[in-house]
């Protein structure tokens, strides 16, 4: 039996969020804000966050600086009991992190600092051990220069060599992302964007033709995850759309990575995909609910409740 439900490899920052912020004051101005929230976030921490609330049993393949806050987030992590042997610490870089001021709508401008995640690598002789699971997350390609250059290519294809099932999400993209997933696509199950991302890298706007694309470059599924939409899930059998779920929209930081979360989760449970897709919609609108990419959710039986009485936006 493998040792982890699932392995979550890629970014992982520091975000400081505070909202709501209407607008930046002037000068050496002050405005006062409802709320400061500092968390561990990332395509791969926000997915891998919400996993183990879930009761996945989680690990992390994650590069942090020397840091006051790659401390943080390691002691995070450790409370929720995610497994942080993996993690690397960078004594080149400091620790990724992001400052969040939240617009009353929800909204999210970012303010990044690059730093240890771009330091990330995994050797050819960790493969094994960072596969010593069912499912596979990769996530941050993009924002991850060491294994942008090949090595995340070589980490899927040896995943999918030892049978796990691999999720795949990004960040970021630009004119050099399309040759990154010439090479990824044709190892990963589960091609996880947003749809906003998936029509620039396709330069398509209808989402069949989106899925299409993506799927003739190797990808084997395509979820694209669609805002107030819900998601949209091409497969080569069936294509369909879950909604999304009414709720009070506090902070969209880490929606879509949480989303990540609950959909191989429900797959580790032995959902079906639909259920699955609910499931990671479900968690993405808590998560919406509060400040920072692991807010609103807190166990499966609280989620499950949720999708049980929350409306549905159709």
């Amino acid at each position: 039996m493998p040792k982890f439900d699932a392995v979550f490899v890629g970014l992982t920052i520091l975000d400081i969020a505070g909202r709501p912020v209407e607008s930046i004051p002037e000068g050496g101005g002050v405005a006062f804000i409802d709320e400061i929230r500092m968390n561990p976030a990332g395509t791969a921490s926000g997915a891998l966050m919400n996993a183990a609330k879930l009761g996945t049993r989680s690990a992390t393949v994650a590069c942090l600086g020397n840091d006051e806050k790659g401390d943080f987030i390691m002691d995070f992590y450790k409370r929720m009991g995610i497994d942080c042997s993996m993690i690397q610490r960078s004594s080149n870089s400091l620790t990724s992190a992001t400052i969040l001021p939240i617009r009353p709508n929800g909204e999210r401008p970012a303010l990044h600092a690059r730093g240890a995640s771009d330091d990330l690598f995994v050797k050819d002789t960790d493969f094994d051990t960072v596969c010593d699971a069912r499912f596979l997350h990769h996530g941050g390609t993009g924002l991850l220069n060491a294994m942008d250059d090949g090595q995340s290519v070589r980490l899927l294809q040896h995943a999918k060599k030892k049978g796990l099932t691999t999720t795949f999400d990004l960040i970021a993209p630009n004119e050099n992302t399309i040759k990154l997933l010439r090479e990824l696509l044709p190892f990963v199950d589960y091609f996880m964007p947003s749809m906003e991302e998936a029509e620039y890298i396709s330069g398509r706007k209808d989402p069949a033709d989106i899925a299409s694309f993506f799927t003739d470059l190797g990808a084997t599924n395509c979820i694209f995850k669609w805002g107030e939409k819900g998601s949209y899930i091409n497969t080569p059998d069936t294509t369909f759309r879950v909604p999304a779920f009414k709720v009070n929209v506090s902070d969209t930081t880490g929606c879509g990575d949480s989303y990540c979360g609950g959909f191989i989760s429900g797959l580790a449970m032995g959902y079906d995909l639909e259920k699955a897709c609910q499931l990671g919609t479900a968690t993405s609108g808590l998560v919406a609910t509060g400040l920072g990419s692991d807010a609103g959710v807190i166990d499966l039986e609280a989620t499950l409740a949720f999708i049980q009485t929350a409306n549905i936006l159709e």
